[in-house]
């Protein structure tokens, strides 16, 4: 009797490769927006810099102005409202995003998922771990270990307009995808961390509406007149519930539909993205920063981040925490799942975008609020540590990456290839007949031309005073 021939084995999937065509027009209208808001909220810091150090007393009073009902709880300061309101648009853009990931992106295959998610975990665990190492040693609080878990996407892809245009299309897509993450793990940590005191009758409240908001979705009503005033008793019921707002917001998005189906050339949750992304990446965004980045620079502020075990801890977190786990997590995440580095591409590139995702800005100083309430010296001094440490993972990332550059310029102008100039980049069309024929249609009138040419060249090489 014959031995059974052994299966074949199962191929290795690769890390980091090429993206479908519907992934890859996505991520650049994505990109798009989040780049150009990522200036504005560098604008914004800046700016929020400069008012607090040369006008602080004003800074201050435009800050602290309350405005808004009392009798609904919701009479708010200035900075308030930006970090409780504001923020809610970015979070509801983040669930968006997450569900789409999670039904048509990324995140859709469990094997595919497994490694931003472990990723995304890793980095989040190690900063953690590191801050809070440094305040046992040290003899700091440990209040703040949430503070370097966060990336800034926003931020980060303003340092890509800038020194990472070439970045190849899947280092993109995985900063993308871990940042979507890293977000839904950060709105988790707030909610679980951050609650002190509930209302469970306004919670409850809350949730109502939530469910009719679902309700409405699923019945395909429309209209945005009723969902935006019914998003904002959600927002208001939450607020008072005593759970951070912007879960809300999180909430929200992860209800919205992200299937196409017959006939769609965009789900309503796309859609509807499209049309909050800008108005978040370049108005909620860069408002919350700033009044919230505003630190103030007197009394050695910068030279006791690097004293103060808290602040220390927060820097390090970014810096090294961050690129240690996201690059350690991806590692482990290819030694299991068996996956291999995709062969156009190097660790080197990994590690510098795990560098990059240290820039923690938004998030950031969000928790760093939370985690001190109460406390305005430390806050001041936890926010010029992220200040620092994001400032840092920016300028190491660059020079990472800028050591890569020819490398990244080679992919990145292979993959955006159009020849024959039909809207679609020449490497997804290698399997459509029409294309080649396309090429062909064009090198043919090439080979026409330089055959005209060479009859020019001949004749003019025949005449008696050309040259010998």
């Amino acid at each position: 009797m014959a031995a059974p021939t052994p299966a074949p084995p199962s191929p290795r999937r690769t890390l980091l490769g090429r993206l479908s065509l519907p992934e890859r027009n996505y991520l650049a209208e994505a990109l798009r927006t989040e780049t150009v808001g990522g200036v504005i909220l560098l604008v914004a810091a800046v700016a929020a810099l400069m008012w607090a150090n040369t006008f602080g007393s004003g800074y201050d009073s435009v800050s602290n102005f309350h405005f808004g009902p009392d009798s609904l709880g919701l009479n708010l300061s200035v900075a308030h409202w930006a970090a409780d309101g504001l923020l809610a648009i970015f979070f509801f853009v983040a669930g968006v995003e997450l569900k789409r990931e999670l039904v048509a992106g990324e995140l859709r295959d469990p094997r595919a998922a497994a490694l931003p998610v472990v990723a995304a975990l890793c980095g989040m665990a190690v900063p953690a771990v590191v801050y809070t190492l440094v305040n046992v040693v040290g003899g700091g609080s440990t209040d703040g270990w949430a503070v370097p878990t966060a990336t800034d996407i926003a931020f980060a892809l303003a340092v890509l307009a800038v020194i990472g245009t070439s970045l190849p299309n899947a280092l993109r897509a995985f900063l993308l995808t871990l940042a979507v993450v890293d977000d839904l793990f950060a709105i988790l940590i707030i909610a679980v961390f951050f609650t002190e005191k509930i209302n469970f009758m306004a919670l409850i409240g809350a949730f109502i509406g939530l469910a009719v908001f679902y309700l409405l979705l699923r019945r395909n009503v429309r209209g945005w007149y009723i969902y935006i005033p019914l998003a904002l008793v959600i927002w208001g019921l939450m607020y008072n519930s005593g759970i951070h707002a912007t879960i809300a917001g999180v909430a929200m998005g992860l209800m919205l539909r992200c299937t196409r189906r017959d006939g769609e050339s965009h789900s309503p949750g796309e859609h509807i993205e499209h049309l909050i992304r800008p108005l978040s990446a370049g108005f909620a965004v860069p408002l919350f920063a700033l009044f919230s980045a505003g630190v103030s620079l007197s009394g050695g502020a910068l030279a006791d981040v690097f004293t103060r075990p808290e602040t220390l801890g927060v820097v390090l977190g970014l810096v090294v925490g961050k690129t240690v786990g996201i690059f350690g997590g991806t590692w482990l995440a290819t030694r299991f799942t068996k996956a291999e580095l995709n062969k156009d591409l190097a660790w080197a590139d990994v590690f510098a975008v795990a560098s990059l995702a240290g820039i923690g800005f938004t998030v950031s100083l969000l928790i760093g609020e939370l985690a001190f309430a109460g406390d305005a010296e430390t806050i001041n001094e936890i926010k010029a540590a992220v200040l620092i440490g994001s400032l840092t993972a920016a300028v190491f990332s660059g020079v990472l990456l800028k050591l890569r550059v020819r490398r990244h310029r080679e992919l990145h102008e292979a993959e955006e290839l159009d020849e024959d100039q039909d809207g679609v980049p020449d490497i997804y069309e290698q399997g459509d007949p029409a294309y080649h024929l396309r090429m062909a249609a064009i090198h043919e009138k090439k080979a026409a031309e330089h055959r005209r040419l060479a009859q020019l060249a001949g004749a003019a090489s025949n005449e008696p005073d050309s040259p010998a």
